[in-house]
């Protein structure tokens, strides 16, 4: 991906935090309007935190609007589920329904509306009361490929045999995955759900560092 010179703060970290980094996105999210002029002044507006294509028909999209939704970015898919956002029942309707139905805990289980998923997401990405991001103990045997872990505070990708170290130049350091215990899960468990249960999630190009 490209860099820019001088980024705004728009990119959305696997924990996250929106800040301003070179490292280009492969995916637009939405979090209501967070921003006056061309400063974020707010964390999120609302519940409903989605993940949309960066192109859509031939719809523009208003960067910094006065009123506007604040136009953000991920560096993949898995970036964003991990932040705690979800595919966009608009522009993203086959991604958003495939989302919805591999979420749910069992078969018998109602496939959840856009309000109720919402809801969901949000209490399992918050520590209620704060904008403190909650973490969720799950055993290692347990995550699919594509969830996000935190390792020594910091974000790490889980792919295959390997955790690695996501930075914001983008992934970096591989380090085995551990065969037994416990991980802090980054990634809320719907959203490891749906992995665990063939979500296809788009994933950046890996390079692995010694």
């Amino acid at each position: 991906m490209n860099a820019d010179a001088h980024p705004h703060r728009n990119r959305v970290t696997p924990l996250g935090d929106i800040v301003a980094i070179p490292l280009r996105g492969a995916w637009l999210g939405n979090r209501g309007n967070l921003h006056q002029g061309q400063q974020i002044v707010r964390y999120t507006r609302n519940r409903a935190w989605i993940t949309c294509v960066l192109h859509y028909k031939n719809w523009s999209i208003p960067q910094w609007a006065p009123g506007h939704y604040t136009v953000l970015f991920f560096h993949d898919e898995a970036v964003s589920l991990a932040a705690g956002h979800r595919p966009c029942a608009l522009c993203r309707r086959p991604a958003y329904n495939d989302f919805r139905a591999t979420s749910v805990v069992s078969a018998a289980q109602p496939v959840p509306g856009a309000v109720d998923l919402d809801r969901q997401l949000h209490d399992e990405r918050l520590i209620a009361g704060t904008r403190r991001r909650r973490l969720h103990t799950m055993d290692w045997s347990s995550l699919p490929d594509g969830a996000f872990v935190v390792l020594s505070g910091q974000p790490h990708l889980v792919l295959g045999e390997s955790v690695i170290l996501w930075t914001t130049d983008g992934y970096t350091a591989s380090l085995p995955r551990p065969m037994a215990g416990t991980a802090q899960a980054l990634t809320p468990p719907t959203s490891i759900r749906a992995l665990a249960a063939g979500y296809p999630v788009q994933i950046d190009s890996v390079r692995y560092l010694a």
